[in-house]
């Protein structure tokens, strides 16, 4: 389905690359950290254009719940203890400067994108131990933090860490003011890029800076950023019928970290986050709508919708220069579910290390960074899933074979003597795919919330027929033939 943001918004167009462009930066991927980052350095008088795979703000600015707050979850005792006060308050002062920056540019250009100041609360329905921490370390480090027991949320709570002075609003209204009069290349995908030259299907850009604002690095080297990151999805479900809340909310309970804020007349309740390729149950969606419903009975479903994010080895985004031999590259990623503070902070920081202006904030965020303490542990869990994510091939058993799937079933089959992976759609038509993921060779999962293949390993993901959905796969899935097969043929034995 779509975002309550496409439902609500006319998204301007633009042409698809065609020819050879030369340009001083260009910025590769169409989401909120590029589109600011072109913003920025046009406003500096520097030549900048954007590619854009699809529509500008179709990956996952559109999918976000649109926060703007420094309150990353148990963030800041956490970074004090890793990487030390120094760098814990370069985070946070980074994240306090773009919570700032969005209310200063809405106010200067005068956006209409439905902007609300409101606070931000991280809960607890059970301990409050770790929120007063929480809290100590925050106001240590110069937020605006205090402890709270009283909340508007349906159910009470054990305490909660408030941040005073954050903000939601619109994201695609805003990033359509944001992207009026930039030199945008929309339906044109990246295929490849050669030093400074990138190479589209229909025409190639020369750059002395290249801007990676591609949600995950579609570059696999130099950088290795496949190695420091996996991607997690969460999922969400607009509500009419509820009660509307003034402040923004997230719990930080294991197993019941629900996502509340108010748009006009909805309230978006989010939550079921996963390890992208680890859901084989499903029911995220009803789960959503069984805990609205219990505290609202009789409230209604308007849509429903997912996201994913890139999650790094240490909690912090990579923001700076993509590899130490790529001087014109630079790359942001990594926002860990904060993608509208981070894709502000990514836009400031980059356009500085591009017109070499110093940034005090700079150093925490750099992808050449090594925190060993906070990265050591996280490092051997992401290479054992890699690994698990390769071995799953060799050593599964089919359990199904296609004409034993369900109509509106996913799963693995044996076809022609090699492992596959197939759905049968609800008129028993049987779509066969490859279950090899085009970026590096991980064998992909079915998810049966999304009638998707995901990507256990770095979170590529494909729908039923192979088209893929999400990088850093580049390409879609191989079809095995026959690619569908009918009922009919399903009856004669064709598998």
């Amino acid at each position: 389905m779509d975002t309550i943001w496409e439902k609500t918004v006319d998204m301007p167009s633009y042409p698809p690359l065609k020819g050879t462009k030369k340009v001083e930066t260009a910025v590769i991927g169409g989401g909120m950290a590029g589109i600011l980052t072109a913003y920025f350095l046009a406003r500096e008088g520097r030549e900048v254009l954007v590619l854009e795979a699809d529509r500008i703000g179709s990956g996952q600015t559109k999918g976000t719940t649109a926060k703007i707050t420094v309150s990353h979850g148990l963030i800041y005792e956490k970074l004090i203890r890793e990487v030390g006060k120094d760098q814990a308050r370069q985070y946070a002062l980074m994240n306090q400067t773009a919570v700032r920056k969005y209310k200063e540019l809405i106010n200067d250009l005068q956006i209409d994108c439905d902007f609300k100041e409101c606070d931000s609360f991280l809960y607890s329905r059970f301990r409050d131990e770790a929120l007063k921490e929480e809290v100590h370390a925050a106001q240590s480090l110069g937020l605006p933090a205090v402890f709270a027991d009283q909340t508007e949320l349906p159910f009470s709570v054990a305490g909660a860490v408030r941040y005073a002075g954050q903000a939601r609003f619109h994201p695609l209204k805003f990033l359509k003011a944001a992207a009026k009069g930039l030199e945008i290349y929309e339906h044109t995908m990246v295929n490849e890029v050669e030093g400074n030259r990138i190479i589209t299907e229909h025409g190639t850009v020369e750059a002395e800076n290249i801007v990676f604002a591609t949600h995950y690095p579609i570059m696999n080297r130099p950088g290795y950023y496949f190695l420091r990151m996996h991607q997690e999805r969460s999922y969400v479900v607009a509500l009419t019928g509820t009660e509307q809340m003034e402040h923004m909310y997230l719990g930080i309970d294991a197993g019941d970290s629900l996502s509340f804020r108010s748009y006009g007349p909805y309230l978006l309740l989010g939550g079921g986050g996963h390890r992208t390729g680890e859901n084989p149950l499903g029911g995220q969606y009803e789960m959503l709508k069984l805990t609205a419903r219990q505290y609202w009975e009789h409230c209604r479903v308007d849509t429903e919708w997912s996201a994913q994010d890139c999650m790094t080895i240490d909690s912090i985004p990579y923001i700076g220069y993509y590899s130490y031999s790529r001087p014109g590259w630079f790359v942001a990623t990594g926002f860990k579910k904060w993608g509208m503070s981070s894709s502000m902070a990514s836009a400031l920081l980059i356009t500085d290390y591009i017109i070499e202006r110093n940034n005090a904030f700079s150093h925490v965020f750099s992808p050449q960074r090594l925190h060993v303490k906070a990265s050591a542990k996280a490092l051997t869990k992401e290479s054992a899933q890699t690994a698990r994510g390769f071995i799953l091939e060799r050593f599964k058993i089919p359990k199904e074979e296609a004409d034993q799937l369900k109509k509106g079933e996913g799963g693995l089959i044996e076809y022609e003597g090699k492992k596959a992976g197939a759905y049968k759609d609800e008129n028993g038509e049987v779509f066969v795919v490859s279950l090899t993921c085009p970026h590096l060779g991980c064998v992909l999962q079915w998810n049966p919330e999304e009638l998707t293949w995901d990507c256990p390993c770095h979170g590529s993901r494909f729908d039923y027929k192979g088209n893929l959905i999400d990088n850093p796969a580049k390409e879609d899935l191989t079809h095995e033939q026959p690619a569908c097969i009918s009922g009919d043929k399903e009856k004669e034995g064709i598998l």
